[in-house]
């Protein structure tokens, strides 16, 4: 992920060229927020790390919560 932070300072130095920086080789979600905080504009994801970033403990629990809380309310979306 350096590299591609370091990619992206040099290609910020010049302004004037037209150029995108594309991270591949994406292991694991957390290399996905580290590429996009470095300033990548496009990475290359594996459909497994895709599934992983969509599926975590706290969003499953999170959601389960809303859902819940939604039902005492009584209210029905047409």
């Amino acid at each position: 992920m350096q590299l591609i932070e370091e990619i992206c300072m040099i290609y910020d130095n010049y302004s004037d060229l037209d150029t995108e920086v594309l991270a591949a080789s994406i292991r694991n979600p957390l290399h996905v927020i580290e590429a996009a905080q470095a300033g990548a504009h496009v990475e290359t994801i594996p459909p497994k790390i895709i599934h992983q970033l969509l599926k975590h403990p706290l969003t499953d629990s999170g959601l389960a919560t809303f859902v819940k809380d939604w039902e005492k309310t009584g209210q029905k979306i047409i």
